[in-house]
């Protein structure tokens, strides 16, 4: 008998430090920003067959009001001299989330067909020249850090760039052939009030 009143005393005990355990680790707060000291990833590249794609911003860090530097590179490596590639009003987006407020910061752009050569060996490159967008039914707080954005004053906070190259080539002129490219590369930036 004292034997069973021991093993259900242990039980429930244990039972208790388990619930506690658990509730513990439901209640701990997910943190997706990275520590002042993390290194951040400033420059991604990507070789997907004959291409070679780059994304960069030339600083880790920025300071409020400071014009935010990014850029692409699409670099074409294969056997021919040159190649033409068909996308979109640029074969470059660069779409990005703000991870403090969890904000997705839009990338659009005009969707003519427009064809560009790359010559190998010669990078075609595009800086950033802002996104971002809001609706009407948006929150005002929303809507008043994309105004920012838009203007291309970024507020405090971690970025992380979602970059790609969208285009395909032409693999057979007589059929019309297609192959399409979707390289994907992530870079990041902070930018800070001190500075």
């Amino acid at each position: 008998m004292i034997f069973l009143k021991i093993s259900l005393i242990l039980s429930t005990m244990f039972l208790s430090i388990g619930l506690f355990g658990c509730q513990q680790n439901n209640n701990k707060k997910v943190d997706n920003e990275p520590s002042d000291t993390q290194t951040l990833e400033t420059k991604a590249e990507v070789i997907e067959e004959d291409f070679v794609y780059q994304l960069v911003t030339e600083k880790a860090e920025y300071g409020k009001n400071e014009p935010i530097k990014i850029y692409a590179e699409l670099e074409y490596t294969g056997d021919k001299e040159e190649i033409e590639i068909f996308h979109s009003a640029s074969p470059f987006l660069f779409p990005m989330v703000e991870t403090t407020r969890n904000y997705e910061i839009g990338y659009s752009m005009e969707e003519p067909l427009l064809s560009t050569k790359l010559i190998k060996g010669e990078p075609l490159r595009k800086e950033y020249k802002g996104s971002g967008g809001y609706g009407s039914q948006d929150k005002k707080e929303y809507i008043e850090f994309m105004e920012q954005i838009m203007n291309q004053e970024f507020p405090e906070g971690h970025y992380v760039v979602n970059g790609n190259a969208d285009f395909y080539v032409i693999t057979n002129e007589e059929t019309g052939q297609k192959k399409k490219y979707k390289i994907k590369s992530q870079i990041e930036f902070r930018v800070n009030n001190s500075n």
